[in-house]
């Protein structure tokens, strides 16, 4: 029957295909000589009068979508009026934008036979933010019902509390703070893998709190959807910002109202988008397909992963592009680089070969130009001139003058090799020459990795010892190589010029030497739970080690604010 009514829709959309873009072509046309001329009343008319048009065809052929997005785009270009001035322009672009995708999206219909509307959500909440209105959820186009709800905490296992209100409100602002923290790398896109770690543990921190009230099942929920993020690999949209700072609100109710504030319900949008996440994850972890099945669900044909290179495939060239034209890039540099190998060996040295390095870089130069990466280019240049220079001074470079050109070559190849990362941009640009930083080169980093790996392994085995300790009835002989263990972790961070990891490392080192080692008594839970939560701060600041982005510092707040909250 389903697939039927799938045979039947593809067949309606094949007969009203070709006016689908013919309509689209119609309208960006009428759009343009709008812009062209902006007291053209009849060009803008024509352009809402295609919209409404469109928006009625696929209403017909249910592309929810493509309805959605046309009903958005006529709301927009009512908005405009005639002789629109400047301020009207992010709504003129917008719906540009709109119907170049929408177009795009007809295409890749024609082609999957599938209709997938979420690949257009995003263009449909540009539609309502440049016109200042509230975008849209995920779940938008997730038909659910979650007014009857299963028992999300009953698959996991938390330590329950114990402690008085004051060690309650402790946990609670620190829990907040590990949120906090976790957020605050997500809008600054920095290692997301960190900043999922750090949400399930905050999630299961408030589950504790809750105490079986209300409240615990979405922090239940949460860590669910965290550790499926993480497990699958999942990034952080615009849409998915905006529900982890509306999760935020209720970890700031727990801190200020208090326990009050765990005996109320969270609200059916809230669930909806969270279950939403867990069926576009695609896990089949036993937690989320039982979550899924109490709802009449499985997960989704159509994962997070294959949802990002379809959406590519919309919105331009992705990082498979980017890929390709830097491993094309660094196949030239290679070459470029065996000859000047030849060249510093003294094997065989020829004039010719001065040459021929410099016809490399030329051509380099050129590759670089039309990318717009001028500095670069320039810098190739620069090179390919000198050793024209050379070649009709009939001589050599001298050893300083090789090393400096093998260090320009150098540059340009640590450049090429972000451009995956970082785009075909102005910053890829600036690392031309001495604009490269020293946290940017590629050298430095293959070093941070070592000192990183190195690094992460002691911390295991210091939290695997602090464990044995506890399960030994405080046997402080699990602990005697500890002092030693961080120590050299430390060196590590010293040498990598990382002051403030350095003291934080120290700090905890000493807490263990002094309220572990030298103390006569067990030490309190509170403590270890503070020692546990500011190694776990450490190991999430050292997996972030060696990438471009700014080190996560905020980590390393936690991780004393875990230490200060018990006067370590």
């Amino acid at each position: 029957m389903v697939q039927s009514s799938l045979a039947t829709k593809s067949q309606s959309f094949d007969l009203v295909k070709s006016e689908i873009e013919q309509t689209i072509k119609n309208a960006e046309s009428s759009l343009e000589r709008f812009q062209e001329n902006r007291d053209s009343g009849e060009d803008l008319q024509n352009c809402v009068d295609y919209l409404n048009q469109l928006r009625g065809i696929f209403l017909l052929v249910e592309l929810r979508a493509g309805t959605l997005l046309c009903q958005e785009a006529v709301t927009m270009a009512n908005d405009v009026p005639v002789g629109a001035n400047d301020d009207k322009n992010i709504l003129l672009t917008t719906l540009n934008s709109a119907l170049f995708i929408l177009r795009r999206y007809v295409e890749y219909y024609q082609q999957q036979r599938a209709d997938h509307p979420e690949l257009l959500l995003p263009v449909i909440n540009d539609l309502r933010e440049a016109r200042r209105e509230k975008p849209y959820p995920e779940s938008c186009f997730f038909e659910i019902d979650v007014k009857e709800r299963p028992d999300f905490c009953s698959k996991m296992s938390v330590e329950p509390f114990e402690g008085n209100e004051a060690e309650y409100e402790i946990l609670a602002r620190r829990m907040r703070l590990t949120f906090q923290v976790a957020l605050l790398g997500v809008l600054r896109e920095k290692n997301d893998i960190v900043s999922k770690k750090l949400f399930s543990r905050s999630a299961r921190g408030f589950v504790r709190l809750c105490q079986g009230q209300p409240m615990g099942q979405m922090w239940c929920l949460v860590s669910m959807v965290a550790d499926a993020m993480l497990d699958r690999n999942m990034g952080f949209s615009k849409a998915r910002k905006r529900l982890l700072m509306r999760i935020e609100k209720y970890s700031r109710e727990v801190v200020y109202v208090g326990k009050v504030a765990t005996a109320k319900d969270a609200p059916d949008s809230l669930i909806r988008d969270l279950v939403y996440l867990l069926y576009r994850s695609g896990s089949a972890n036993p937690e989320v397909m039982s979550t899924l099945s109490a709802f009449g669900l499985a997960p989704t044909e159509f994962p997070d992963s294959m949802f990002d290179a379809h959406a590519r495939r919309l919105y331009g060239p992705g990082t498979d592009v980017l890929q390709s034209l830097s491993t094309a890039l660094q196949d030239e540099l290679n070459q470029l680089k065996d000859k000047l190998d030849i060249v510093e060996r003294g094997i065989e040295p020829d004039l010719a070969e001065l040459s021929s390095i410099a016809d490399l870089l030329e051509r380099l130069a050129n590759t670089l130009i039309m990318l717009d990466l001028n500095q670069l280019a320039a810098m190739a240049r620069a090179e390919a001139t000198k050793l024209r220079k050379w070649e009709e001074e009939s001589r050599l470079p001298a050893e300083t003058e090789l090393y400096l050109l093998a260090d320009s070559v150098l540059g340009i190849e640590d450049a090429v090799m972000q451009i995956v990362t970082r785009g075909i941009t102005s910053e890829t640009d600036a690392l031309a020459g001495g604009q490269r930083t020293r946290e940017e080169s590629l050298y430095l980093r293959e070093a941070t990795f070592v000192v990183a790996d190195e690094a992460k392994s002691a911390l295991t085995l210091a939290k695997r010892a602090i464990t044995a300790f506890i399960e030994s009835d405080y046997d402080k002989l699990h602990l005697a190589n500890l002092p030693g263990t961080l120590h050299s972790i430390w060196g590590g961070l010293e040498m990598l010029d990382d002051r403030e990891a350095a003291k934080v490392l120290a700090r905890v080192a000493e807490s263990i030497q002094h309220r572990l080692l030298d103390a006569r008594e067990p030490p309190a839970a509170q403590v270890l739970e503070a020692l546990a939560d500011g190694l776990t701060s450490l190991e999430y600041y050292i997996e972030s080690l060696g990438r471009r982005e700014e080190r996560n510092l905020d980590l390393l707040k936690l991780a004393e604010s875990s230490l200060e909250d018990v006067g370590l």
